[in-house]
């Protein structure tokens, strides 16, 4: 039975709702199950993790900075600092929690926990979102027991015997009708409706493409409900003509009317959020961000877009292309339904579930 458990990971909404959604799982068998978060310090799940419940401990880790300004070279000298602390961080927990067990689920946070299970001899099960997967995660495969992945073209870089394809856990809500989701935002459940988010974070390019082409919402008339993320709203608040087929937020706690109400969405690619349209069925024009990791949400991207279930847009055209792409695949009924029908078919995932039968596997 799964009585002591260690999550460690974080960074994006893409590492910390999946890793709840794990929780959840463990915790709906065993009631009783002590379940400890490791997050890194100032991350944004040192603030989401408690409020569904769950005690997080930080360690003091950060990423490697890519971009080579001299503020992010000074962070990258502090790094060696960083996860040399964060390993001492890391076993204190481990000593004083004593897990039966460590699940990484990504992001630099699961880096010192995952090497200390390892060191231990303690198993561990890492969870990978993408197509391709982080550094972190590679650096932790020797070491891991079972390697979990939320998209099969992540396969080939791993030890077959240690993979299986989980699919990733998404949040759990029930998608409302287009209807109470209309409602929800104040807009009208007859008009097609565009749903743009760009991650937890926001994705100024996403924001910059809607700006510059914004008047073709209300020429089209069609409704654009547009997650812009808290730290561009303000900005763009001041910025942005109020338009009456244009609901701007900073973010988008009510997923479930947000989902319901939407007929196309505007997306990043992350792992999750790939997930959800999958499990959701819902058709999408995903704008990768080419700077992260390996550009690995353009892989994420293409195994939908691939097989005909979304469309992927290059951020290079995006400002140009991509509220023009959008108004005209809602006013293609045929385009809009083959979109529809190719994610549909896409296989499913109970992920929680699964990932969790795995788990109980090594215990």
């Amino acid at each position: 039975m799964l009585n002591r458990i260690i999550i460690s990971g974080g960074g994006t909404g893409g590492h910390i709702f999946p890793a709840v959604s794990i929780a959840n799982e463990i915790r709906k068998r065993n009631p009783q199950a002590e379940i400890l978060f490791v997050g890194a310090k100032g991350g944004m799940e040192m603030t989401v993790v408690p409020k569904y419940g769950y005690e997080i401990k930080p360690v003091w880790i950060s990423g490697i900075q890519r971009q080579m300004t001299v503020k992010n070279i000074l962070k990258n000298l502090a790094f060696p600092l960083k996860l040399t602390v964060s390993l001492f961080q890391a076993n204190s927990i481990f000593r004083r929690f004593k897990p039966q067990l460590v699940v990484g689920v990504g992001g630099y946070a699961s880096g010192p926990m995952g090497r200390i299970a390892g060191m231990k001899g303690i198993p561990l099960v890492l969870c990978e979102q993408n197509a391709y997967p982080g550094l972190v995660n590679k650096w932790l495969a020797k070491s891991a027991s079972k390697i979990l992945l939320g998209n099969e073209a992540a396969s080939k870089y791993f030890d077959a015997s240690k993979v299986d394809v989980t699919g990733n856990p998404i949040r759990g809500f029930e998608v409302m009708d287009k209807e109470a989701g209309a409602a929800k935002f104040g807009v009208k459940a007859d008009k097609p409706t565009i749903l743009s988010l760009g991650g937890s974070l926001g994705a100024n390019p996403i924001n910059l493409a809607l700006k510059h082409n914004l008047d073709a919402v209300d020429e089209a008339d069609v409704q654009l409900i547009w997650q812009c993320g808290k730290r561009y709203y303000e900005e763009l608040k001041a910025s942005v003509p109020a338009q009456e087929n244009v609901k701007l937020m900073p973010f988008i706690e009510d997923m479930a009317a947000a989902y319901g109400v939407a007929d196309l969405i505007i997306s990043r690619a992350g792992g999750s959020t790939i997930s959800e349209l999958i499990a959701l069925s819902k058709p999408s024009i995903l704008v990768p961000a080419p700077q992260l990791a390996e550009d690995h949400q353009t892989k994420n991207a293409m195994s939908l877009s691939d097989r005909g279930a979304a469309i992927l847009m290059p951020q290079s055209e995006a400002k140009e292309q991509l509220l023009k792409t959008a108004i005209a695949v809602l006013k293609d009924a045929d385009k809009l339904a083959e979109l529809n029908q190719k994610i549909a078919a896409v296989e499913k995932h109970d992920a929680a579930k699964e990932i969790v039968d795995e788990i109980e596997k090594l215990i």
